[in-house]
């Protein structure tokens, strides 16, 4: 039996407003990140189960939109890809150079095939436990990227080129 998969992306950080991507960095979510962050407490309460990435603004998110509210697990496989010695560097540059470590790590990172394969892990584990539930997961680009392989076989090389545009967030019917 399927589940339903409600996928958000964390909420607007202070690296997010200056254009620096925080990779393994923690982050911090600014003020209209916190506003957000509430929307989506309220968009998303009927949901049965919350998985977050355990990197500080993805937390931070959760906690702002559910507080005690809902049980929120928190998973280390959600991580944002590693960009290693790239982490907090300016997004443009990192931008450049994505395509480069769709199997190669980044110089002291992760790959983005290293992404798909902990997400592909994640899937498996959710899919067993939550058959017929609704089920939250408040991660990052990299992560959504990597759904999008798995579901679909869209190519890392497509998804790593698409301009990021932040929506309320993606729905996925998970066999």
């Amino acid at each position: 039996m399927a589940f339903t998969m409600v996928y958000e992306t964390h909420s607007i950080t202070v690296d997010n407003e200056i254009g620096i991507a925080t990779g393994w960095l923690p982050g911090e979510l600014s003020e209209r990140g916190r506003e957000l962050a509430a929307e989506l407490g309220a968009r998303r309460r009927k949901v049965d189960v919350v998985y977050a990435s355990d990197l500080r603004r993805a937390v931070q998110t959760v906690e702002v939109a559910f507080g005690d509210g809902k049980e929120i697990r928190l998973d280390a496989r959600l991580r944002e890809c590693d960009y290693g010695i790239y982490n907090g560097r300016p997004v443009s540059e990192v931008a450049a150079l994505r395509r480069r470590y769709i199997d190669e790590p980044w110089p002291g990172g992760q790959s983005y095939r290293q992404v798909v394969a902990e997400t592909a892990g994640f899937l498996a584990e959710v899919r067993e436990e939550w058959r017929g539930a609704t089920v939250l997961v408040v991660a990052h680009s990299a992560n959504r990227w990597a759904l999008q392989n798995l579901l679909f076989g869209t190519p890392l090389e497509e998804l790593v080129d698409a301009p990021f545009e932040w929506r309320p967030g993606w729905e996925y019917e998970v066999a």
